[in-house]
Order: structure tokens, then sequence, then C-alpha cells
């Protein structure tokens, strides 16, 4: 028996900054996880990464992670996914002063 498809968001990293990005219902690239779209449907979720993986100009690395609603959007299931949008963990510097901190 197939396992049931879990909620996505494509994400990649952008191509000139390699900061982690998140795809949005409005084609836009977002560095903001909260912004992304939340995509239930999983052919709707492959043709969303195939688009995605065609902008080569934009970024690099493009798949789709597994998320969940949360109250102000997606949220990630995934200690990777959690760590990545925080940035470098070497020290306290640019998104990650103002981003949420990684759940212990």
């Amino acid at each position: 028996m197939a396992r049931a498809f879990a909620p996505k968001v494509v994400t990649a990293n952008d191509l000139l900054e390699g900061d982690v990005i998140y795809l949005t219902a409005d084609d836009r690239w977002s560095r903001d996880l909260r912004e992304a779209e939340l995509i239930t449907d999983e052919a709707h979720a492959q043709l969303r990464l195939l688009d995605a993986q065609r902008q080569v100009d934009k970024i690099v690395g493009a798949y789709l992670a597994d998320a969940v609603a949360g109250e102000n959007g997606p949220e990630p299931t995934h200690f990777r996914e959690d760590f990545r949008r925080t940035g470098p963990s070497n020290y306290a510097h640019g998104k990650q002063e103002t981003s949420p901190q990684p759940r212990a």
C-alpha cells in the first residue's frame, strides 16, 4: 500500500547569494518559509518542482521538502529543513538575527 502524500514546499538555494529560498504560490522566490506555497497534491508538487528546476539562471538544487500548515504559514517537519531556514550556525548574523531559532 502506498504511503499518503505529505504536504510539501519547493525549496532551493539562490544561485548568486546561496541563501535558502522557497517558491511561493505567485511564482516568486522568498527567503521566508512562511511565504512558501504549501502543496498538498502530489502531481501539482511534481509540476511545481519541474518549473523550479528550469530556473537555472536563478536557483540551484531545487527539491520538495515536507512541511505542515502552521499558524503563520508552512512549517518544516524535519530538523534539517528547520536548520536550513536559519542559515549557517557559526555565529549569529544575517537572517539568524531576525529569524526564529530552530527548536531544541
